[in-house]
């Protein structure tokens, strides 16, 4: 996932690499940019897992680990209770169901 740069560390990326002219303008933009971004909602983080190669259950977490869309390590860490709760047999059933529907189609 990628980390949103604060204005001090965007700055600080910017010293020596770009003319001060460009640099005085880029963070007058990025101050832009933030102004108009501070009210919206964040957005939705969207990953597929294509192919899970991992799966540990440790202390209180589980974690699936595996590639993305793009063919790059992912990692997903759930509370151990949450998933738990969430992963009944009656939501296992379902997915059988809609995999089996799925199978049927191709």
């Amino acid at each position: 996932m990628e980390k949103k740069l604060t204005r001090e560390e965007y700055h600080r990326g910017l010293i020596g690499k770009v003319p001060k002219k460009w640099h005085i303008e880029m963070l007058e933009e990025f101050d832009r940019d933030e102004e108009q971004n501070k009210d919206k909602e964040p957005e939705l983080i969207h990953k597929r897992m294509n192919d899970i190669n991992t799966f540990q259950a440790h202390e209180n977490e589980v974690y699936l680990r595996g590639t993305d869309e793009y063919g790059k390590d992912f990692q997903i860490c759930f509370d151990s209770y949450n998933f738990l709760e969430w992963i009944d047999t009656e939501k296992i059933e379902y997915i059988k169901q809609q995999t089996i529907k799925y199978i049927k189609t191709k």
